[in-house]
């Protein structure tokens, strides 16, 4: 097992990362204007957006260890869909 990360699964935690801030940040956006039940604003959701998106940089870092090579999964190749041919 290798500790350092391929080209692949850095690609594939900086995609799950990106992703996660952008549906995080719209959806802060969304409860912001659409409910009372978060008062923040475009600049502070920006922020509270980066919590989630640095905790899947952490899981997919976990990932590329524990799951299928080359992936930030954490399902072993067996069972990973993704892998299947």
């Amino acid at each position: 097992m290798s500790l350092t990360p391929t080209g692949k699964a850095v690609a594939d935690v900086a995609e799950r990362t990106v992703l996660t801030y952008v549906e995080a940040f719209l959806g802060l956006l969304l409860a912001a204007n659409a409910t009372d039940l978060v008062d923040l604003s475009v600049l502070q959701s920006a922020a509270v957006a980066a919590i989630p998106a640095a905790l899947t940089v952490l899981k997919g870092a976990i990932g590329t260890q524990l799951g299928s090579a080359g992936t930030a999964s954490w399902l072993p190749t067996t069972s990973d869909p993704a892998t299947r041919h």
